[in-house]
């Protein structure tokens, strides 16, 4: 079997042609097609407003930097998530407060979130961890009494509904990554969603320089025969902004995907069921979520066996890509002081391991995948490292 990739894009002639239309009209950067892409954005999630910017991680940045908290308050984070979700926490001179995982699905322990807040609180940042949901509807009435900003990390979901509401609609504000081998993608980009005018307006200035007005509107307001204004060209800085836009490549690739997303997050279930039911008699091998398959938008197939790295590396010899998601965040340099009490976090993370997950994964090459899974249950048993297997 030839190599087998863990995540790939699922990308075609729809956005190929789409590109070739930005090209054809020599407009490139932040012009019409990401207002377009934006408002069917945001009427897909289910939100008034949504903000286009270059990455996941600009998205939670602004996100919180909008909100214009006080140095040094804490926002509370899961231990287990990517670099970023904390990442902007500091970016904006607040601290973060990791909380324990739910050993059963990785999200937020709520019990923990409870303990650890205090009053120093002032946001909570819900991770929808490979896709699977957090508990919103014990998070977001309890937040609300203590006054948090809630914001949903939908980096690794989109269009998922739980409890009858599309994740990205419950908490204040979310955001979205269109990263490469997110659930869909615009080869690199971010969405935020919200339904604040206020915000939203602070928002799109912040993500280009701090500009009252941006690049497209300025190049309108240069033609026209009633057009009197002669000032077209000039803008004011109003807000120590940033150059987090995105543009109308990214755009163009982002509209082609949002049309097909429903399809995709189909396929994802197919794929999810087979996998599930090929693995089911496992022994020493569990699927890490409890996957609901109806309505879901799962980004990651992870399994967990307490012989990880044997896996892994039998995988290896197979020509099957693997990963962790994740190494918890306290065990990095940068944000190892903030590491408390953390005890499920620091024992699931050694168990668990990522699978190749995409749309277009052939079935043969699924089967071959769950055939080299149950081949390395079935022996694991005999053998006590990958060199005898």
């Amino acid at each position: 079997m030839k190599k087998i990739r863990l995540f790939k894009p699922s990308v075609g002639m729809e956005e190929l042609n789409n590109i070739k239309n930005v090209f054809k009209k020599s407009w490139l950067g932040y012009g019409p097609l990401v207002k377009n892409f934006e408002e069917k954005f945001a009427k897909f999630i289910g939100t008034k407003y949504a903000v286009g910017v270059n990455s996941g991680t600009a998205a939670l940045h602004l996100s919180i930097l909008s909100h214009n908290f006080k140095k040094g308050k804490k926002i509370l984070v899961p231990a287990i998530t990517f670099g970023a979700t904390a990442a902007a926490v500091l970016y904006c001179g607040l601290k973060p407060k990791f909380i324990d995982i739910n050993p059963n699905n990785l999200t937020l322990d709520f019990e923990d979130v409870k303990r650890k807040y205090s009053k120093d609180c002032v946001a909570i940042i819900c991770v929808h961890m490979g896709g699977h949901p957090c508990q919103m509807e014990k998070i977001l009435p309890w937040a609300k009494k203590k006054k948090l900003l809630v914001i949903e990390d939908c980096a690794e979901t989109c269009g998922a509904i739980y409890k009858g509401r599309k994740l990205g609609t419950w908490s204040d504000i979310s955001c979205f990554s269109f990263e490469e081998k997110k659930i869909i993608t615009t080869g690199d980009g971010g969405m935020i969603c919200l339904n604040n005018k206020d915000k939203f307006k602070k928002l799109k200035s912040l993500s280009f320089h701090g500009w009252d007005i941006d690049p497209w509107q300025r190049h309108k307001a240069s033609f026209g025969k009633k057009n009197y204004f002669t000032k077209h060209w000039n803008y004011d800085i109003k807000n120590l902004g940033y150059k987090y836009n995105m543009n109308d490549l990214m755009a163009a690739i982002g509209i082609a995907q949002l049309k097909k997303i429903n399809i995709l997050n189909k396929k994802r279930s197919k794929i999810l069921k087979k996998y599930l039911i090929g693995i089911k008699n496992c022994k020493n091998i569990k699927p890490v979520y409890p996957y609901a398959l109806k309505n879901s938008s799962y980004w990651l197939f992870s399994i967990k066996t307490k012989y990880r790295d044997e896996l892994i590396n039998f995988m290896k010899l197979k020509n099957i890509s693997t990963a962790v998601h994740f190494v918890p965040l306290p065990l990095n340099n940068i944000y190892k002081k903030y590491n408390k009490n953390l005890k499920n976090a620091m024992k699931v993370w050694k168990n668990i391991v990522s699978l190749p997950f995409f749309p277009d994964l052939e079935n043969k090459k699924i089967n071959y995948i769950i055939n080299c899974i149950n081949q390395f249950d079935k022996k694991i048993n005999k053998f006590k490292n990958y060199e005898n297997i």
